[in-house]
C-alpha cells in the first residue's frame, strides 16, 4: 500500500481500504487532497484575488506489485480557472534484466474514473512531468474545458516498479479566476479530393506533440505528403485531444483520420478512423473480459479495430486478447525487424487457419510506421488501399476487406493478380471462384525494388520463387497453380537476407488472393 504526506493539514492520508477493482484492472484510490471551499475563501480576509494560487503537494511510494492505477483525489473548489499538476519519482539503477522505475499520469475530472465513463481529461503518460488545464487551453494530451467544482483524480500508472519500489511526489496548484472560453472544435473534413477508384497511400499510427512523439502536427503533415502519402489516421496513446487540432493541415491532397493508440497493460490497439473527440478507454487487462465492450465502442464510433505490433517485446507491447474482434492486424511496424517477422508468420497462421476452417473470416494484414521523432520515416512502411475514393469510408472499406498491400515507400508499386476459368480474375483481397483443378495464372508486377527477390506464399508455405530484380527494380513473376493446390496465394517481395539462411527483410507484400469457390 502506498504511504504519503503532504506539504498541508488538509490532506487527509491514505486511504487503507481503498484497493478496489474497477470492473477492470485493480486501482488504489488514496486519501483526498483539499483545497479552501468557497465559504472559507469568502471569509473574511481569505478573499483570493484574480490570478491567487494554492498549492498542495503529496509523496508516497509504490511497493513491487502494485496496481495497474492508483488514483489521487483533489477536491477542487469554485472559483478555479486553471488546474496544475507536476510529478517526479525516483529511478533507481537496477541490474541488468531487473525493471526500473515508471510512472505514467493522466487526469479525470469531478465526473468520477469509471471505465468509460465522461470524467477522462486527458493522459501524458510518462511523456511530460507537468500539465495544465483551462477553458481555453490545455497542455498537449489534455481537454481544455472549464475547471469545475467537485472530487477530481490525478491517475497515476506505476507502468514497471523497481524492487526497493518506487518514491513519487505529485505537486498540485490551483490558480482562481474567470474562466476563459472553450473554443467550438474544428475537425478535419471526412473526404479529400482523390482519383475516383485508386489505389491510395496511407500510414494509420503515428505520434505527436500531443501524447509522447517530438513532431508537431504541422511537421507530420508535411512529412506525410512528402512520403507521398494521401491518408493518415492520428493515433495518440490513450488521448483523443489531438483531433480538435488537425483540421488546418488536411487538404484535397490529405485525408486525416482520427483515431487513437488504446494502450492496454496486455498489448496496444490503433483504433482507426473513429468519430471526432472518440475516447476509448485502456484500463483493462485481457483477464477482466472487457475488451469486447471497447472494440463495439471503437466500431460504434465508425472506426476499425487494429491490433497494433501484436509481437513487439516493449513491456505490455505484446498483444493478448486475441483477434476475434479484430478487423485489420497490423503486421508491420516501422522498420522492419525480427518482430515482424514474427507476426507476419503468425498472421499467414491465421490466413491458414481460416481457409481449413470452412472459409472463417480471416483479417487482413496492413503495415504502419509508428513513427515518434527523427529518424522514424513517416510512411516506412505504408498500407496501399484500393478505395473507391479518397474518403474515411471508402479507405475504411479497403483495409478491411484486404484489398490492400504494404511497401516500404512510395517508390514500390505491386500489382497482383489471379487470372483462370472462363475469363475469371481476381485482384489482391478478393477471390477467383473457379473448380479445384482449373489451371490459374498468378501474376505480380513490381516497380521500385532494385536487388529484391519475388516469391509468392501459400497455405502449403513458400511455393514459387523468382529471380533477383535488376537495378531498375522492375520485374514480373508469374506462376500456374490450382485451387486444389494453393487455397490463397500472396506475394512477398524480399531484400537480400542479412542472416542466412533466414529471409532477407520485407521490401512489399501483399494480402491474398483466395482461390476456388
Amino acid at each position: 500500500m502506498c504511504e504519503n504526506d503532504a506539504e498541508h493539514p488538509a490532506h487527509k492520508g491514505p486511504n487503507r481500504r481503498g484497493l478496489f477493482v474497477t470492473g477492470a484492472a485493480a486501482a488504489i484510490t488514496l486519501g483526498s487532497v483539499s483545497f479552501a471551499s468557497g465559504a472559507e475563501r469568502r471569509a473574511p480576509g481569505r478573499e483570493r484575488a484574480p490570478g491567487s494560487k494554492e498549492t498542495r503537494t503529496v509523496r508516497g511510494t509504490l511497493p513491487p506489485g502494485s496496481p495497474d492505477f492508483v488514483y489521487l483525489p483533489v477536491e477542487v473548489p469554485d472559483g478555479v480557472a486553471e488546474f496544475h499538476a507536476s510529478y517526479t519519482y525516483q529511478k533507481p539503477a537496477v541490474p541488468p534484466g531487473t525493471q526500473g522505475n515508471a510512472l505514467d499520469i493522466g487526469v479525470f475530472d469531478e465526473r468520477g474514473t469509471e471505465l468509460g465513463g465522461k470524467g477522462f481529461r486527458g493522459w501524458s503518460g510518462g511523456a511530460r512531468t507537468e500539465f495544465f488545464i483551462r477553458a481555453d487551453d490545455a497542455t498537449p494530451g489534455y481537454i481544455p474545458g472549464r475547471i469545475r467544482t467537485g472530487t477530481w483524480h490525478i491517475a497515476l500508472g506505476p507502468y514497471t516498479v523497481a524492487p526497493e519500489g518506487l518514491p513519487y511526489e505529485v505537486t498540485i496548484t490551483l490558480t482562481y479566476g474567470t474562466p476563459g472560453h472553450t473554443p467550438k472544435p474544428s475537425y478535419p473534413p471526412e473526404r479529400a479530393k482523390g482519383r475516383g477508384r485508386a489505389w491510395y497511400r496511407g500510414d494509420c499510427h503515428l505520434h505527436s506533440v500531443y501524447s509522447d512523439g517530438r513532431r508537431t502536427l504541422a511537421e507530420i503533415a508535411a512529412l506525410a505528403r512528402a512520403a507521398g502519402l494521401d491518408f493518415i489516421n492520428s493515433s495518440e496513446h490513450n488521448t483523443h485531444s489531438a483531433h480538435a487540432h488537425w483540421a488546418e493541415h488536411a487538404g484535397d491532397d490529405l485525408l486525416i483520420m482520427l483515431g487513437e493508440e488504446v494502450t492496454t497493460r496486455n498489448g496496444h490497439l490503433v483504433a482507426l478512423g473513429t468519430d471526432p473527440g472518440t475516447f476509448v478507454d485502456w484500463r483493462y487487462r485481457a483477464r477482466d473480459n472487457r475488451f469486447g465492450r471497447y472494440a463495439r465502442r471503437i466500431r460504434d464510433a465508425g472506426g476499425l479495430v487494429v491490433p497494433a505490433h501484436p509481437h513487439a517485446t516493449c513491456v505490455g507491447c505484446n498483444w493478448k486478447f486475441g483477434f476475434g474482434e479484430a478487423d485489420a492486424v497490423e503486421v508491420w511496424n516501422g522498420a522492419y525487424t525480427p518482430d515482424d517477422e514474427v507476426s507476419l508468420a503468425d498472421w499467414d497462421s491465421m490466413l491458414v487457419t481460416s481457409v481449413r476452417g470452412g472459409r472463417r473470416p480471416w483479417i487482413p494484414a496492413m503495415g504502419n510506421s509508428d513513427a515518434h521523432r527523427d529518424p522514424d520515416r513517416i510512411g516506412g512502411p505504408q498500407t496501399v488501399v484500393l478505395a473507391d475514393d479518397l474518403t474515411r469510408e471508402a479507405i475504411q472499406d479497403g483495409i478491411r476487406r484486404g484489398r490492400s498491400y504494404i511497401a516500404e515507400s512510395k517508390s514500390v508499386e505491386l500489382t497482383f493478380t489471379a487470372a483462370g476459368g472462363r475469363g475469371s480474375h481476381a485482384g489482391i483481397g478478393g477471390r477467383l471462384p473457379v473448380a479445384p483443378d482449373t489451371p490459374v495464372t498468378i501474376r505480380l508486377d513490381i516497380k521500385g525494388a532494385p536487388g529484391c527477390t519475388p516469391r509468392f506464399v501459400t497455405d502449403q508455405g513458400v511455393l514459387h520463387t523468382g529471380p533477383t530484380l535488376p537495378a531498375s527494380g522492375t520485374g514480373t513473376l508469374e506462376w500456374r497453380t490450382t485451387p486444389s493446390y494453393a487455397a490463397y496465394v500472396r506475394a512477398e517481395v524480399r531484400h537480400p537476407p542479412t542472416t542466412p539462411p533466414l529471409p532477407g527483410p520485407l521490401c512489399a507484400f501483399t494480402n491474398p488472393i483466395f482461390l476456388g469457390d
